[in-house]
């Protein structure tokens, strides 16, 4: 998890994580991936998995 992703309590922002899914995407050189390889396709999962966590705490905090 890079550094500058995380908030002081650890937890990265849903704006955090669409960014970093975007980069996932992108690849390098800021060009469209066509494909992920099977260790991006983790990270990806994962990043969605986080991503839901944060928007479901963000919907309690919210209520």
């Amino acid at each position: 998890m890079s550094p500058d992703l995380v908030t002081a309590d650890g937890v990265r922002s849903a704006a955090e994580l669409n960014q970093a899914i975007r980069e996932l995407w992108l690849g390098p050189g800021g060009h469209p991936a066509v494909q992920l390889d099977d260790e991006q396709r983790a990270t990806y999962w994962r990043l969605l998995a986080e991503l839901q966590q944060v928007e479901r705490r963000d919907v309690v905090e919210a209520a």
